[in-house]
């Protein structure tokens, strides 16, 4: 493998392995090819080498509604008003490097999304850290009456 190739080479052809229980089948997947911008010569006026990947989200059978939510909240301006995830690949000049490099940024898209959040459990303060609150309390109240004007000292 080349510097700069993406793991996802050795991704699944049938589809992306998100975890143990979350599979995304290679059919939910739509690829476009599309002209790249930026430099690549008289190739990138010829060659339709980006890919424009989308999945469309709301219609998926394979997520998990609570990792659909996520998944929305990570993505971002990357969803579409249907409900479709976008994802445009152009950073190589082949096709197939592009491909990867989409599947790969989805793969790692929905295996955050895939991660719930850990529930906040409220904890009440200690004693201890009462009183050390109470005593900045104390000392900083000190110190603001020091930079008082004198009580005795009236113009």
């Amino acid at each position: 493998m080349g510097r700069g190739t993406p793991a996802s080479l050795m991704v699944d052809p049938e589809g992306l392995q998100v975890s143990r229980t979350v599979f995304v089948p290679e059919r939910e997947l739509e690829e476009r090819f599309v002209r790249a911008s930026g430099p690549g010569g008289q190739n990138v006026n010829k060659v339709s080498t980006a890919v424009e990947l989308r999945f469309d989200v709301g219609a998926s059978p394979s997520l998990p509604s609570d990792l659909k939510m996520r998944l929305r909240k990570l993505a971002g301006t990357r969803m579409t008003n249907d409900d479709v995830l976008v994802l445009r690949a152009e950073r190589f000049r082949t096709q197939e490097r592009n491909r990867a490099d989409a599947k790969d940024r989805l793969l790692d898209l929905l295996r955050r999304a895939a991660v719930a959040p850990r529930t906040r459990k409220p904890t009440r303060p200690t004693r201890g850290s009462k009183e050390r609150r109470l005593q900045s309390k104390g000392q900083r109240g000190r110190t603001k009456s020091l930079r008082r004007r004198p009580k005795g000292d009236g113009m």
